[in-house]
This record gives structure tokens, C-alpha cells and sequence, in this order.
């Protein structure tokens, strides 16, 4: 082996192991973002971890954060929950930091 297919393959490691911290980052973020969600929407308990499991697979829809937030506003808007876009947004970056330190420790 070169020590260029070596170089190569610690960057293919290397870059697996990035995607599966994202991974369980982005997951542990729609947890959290799930359990803020259901305290807001009066949930509590076993509701408040199925709906937070809900969040979770929201996530699955499509690429990207669109398909969790649209599950929140939805879900605050048929509520009559008043939070604004930017607050919801604000409080995902906010629990993706947290989700990533976490994540990093565990």
C-alpha cells in the first residue's frame, strides 16, 4: 500500500466517522427539539417522549432541517402555540450546539 492509498483511506475514515456524528447529532437534536416542542404544545411524560420520537422520524421526509420545522410550526400553528419562525429556527441551531457537545462527550 502507498502512502497515498494510505493517506486516502484515514481521509475515507475519517469521513465516515464525521457523517455518523452528524448523524447522531442531528437525531439528538430533533429529540431535544422535540421534548422543547411538547412542553410548549402542554405535553408531558410518555407524551412528550412519543412526541419527541415523532420529531425524529419527521426528520426522514427529506434532506434537510425543512421537513422537522414544518412538522413544529404545523404542529404549534394547529395548537394555537405562538412562536415565531425565527424563535423555532433560533432554538434548532441552539439544541444542534448542544446535540454536538453531547454527542462529542458520550
Amino acid at each position: 500500500m502507498t502512502t497515498f492509498d494510505k493517506r486516502e483511506e484515514t481521509f475515507e475514515r475519517q469521513f465516515a466517522h464525521d457523517e455518523e456524528l452528524r448523524f447522531k447529532a442531528t437525531a439528538r437534536r430533533n429529540r431535544l427539539l422535540g421534548l422543547w416542542a411538547a412542553e410548549k404544545l402542554g405535553k408531558s411524560g410518555d407524551e412528550a417522549d412519543a412526541y419527541a420520537k415523532e420529531v425524529v422520524h419527521a426528520d426522514f421526509e427529506e434532506a434537510g432541517d425543512h421537513d422537522v420545522f414544518r412538522k413544529i410550526r404545523a404542529d404549534f400553528d394547529a395548537a394555537g402555540v405562538t412562536q415565531s419562525d425565527h424563535q423555532i429556527q433560533r432554538t434548532m441551531v441552539d439544541l444542534m450546539d448542544r446535540a454536538i457537545l453531547e454527542v462529542k462527550s458520550s
